[in-house]
């Protein structure tokens, strides 16, 4: 981590650490001279998937006509124990060491929804919530999906569901939804994805 000329690093403590996450605190010496805990979570990288999907390979995999309307989005609804809410949120997950971002997209799009992207790119990494978390994410965009293998965490208990890829951002600013879901549509939509 570097520190700006302005401040210094006093000392960098780790409070507690859970499986999900570091929790602590660095005290820093401010520009004017005084001093400041600043608090943090520490958590490790995390991609959200904005996956596109043929209207003929749902068409096959769930034999649905009516669900082939033309080219859908895929996303998962899921319960969040810490708000007490069910979200409609794009797939995403924590990338694991030696992991690219587009490799991490890549396998936990098929673990989450059974669906295999032949290609993907890379449309963003940023910081995320810079007051008080140490946590990168990304947003990858996949398609060319063919059927793979679902195979879920201990933990996920999701549903799959599409949204014709028009109508995906105005269904989840209906709500309720998450931060990575918003961000990683309005990055898809600005770069001429949907």
């Amino acid at each position: 981590m570097t520190v700006s000329d302005e401040w210094t690093l006093l000392e960098e403590r780790t409070e507690y650490e859970t499986g999900w996450y570091d929790g602590g605190y660095d005290l820093l010496e401010q520009p004017d001279g005084s001093e400041k805990r600043y608090y943090w979570a520490d958590l490790p990288p995390a991609v959200v998937v904005v996956a596109r999907i043929d209207a003929d390979v749902l068409e096959e995999t769930d034999g649905d006509a009516e669900s082939a309307d033309g080219d859908r989005l895929l996303f998962v609804e899921q319960y969040r124990p810490t708000i007490r809410e069910t979200h409609l949120e794009l797939p995403a997950g924590i990338v694991e060491d030696g992991e690219s971002y587009t490799q991490a997209a890549a396998r936990e799009l098929e673990e989450e929804t059974g669906f295999r992207p032949t290609s993907t790119a890379l449309l963003e990494a940023y910081a995320v919530a810079t007051g008080v978390l140490r946590h990168d994410r990304a947003i990858v965009y996949a398609e060319g999906l063919e059927l793979g293998e679902r195979e879920l965490d201990t933990n996920e208990f999701l549903e799959v569901t599409t949204v014709p890829v028009d109508a995906a951002l105005e269904q989840v600013r209906e709500g309720p939804t998450n931060d990575a879901t918003l961000s990683g549509l309005l990055l898809a939509k600005e770069d001429g994805l949907l």
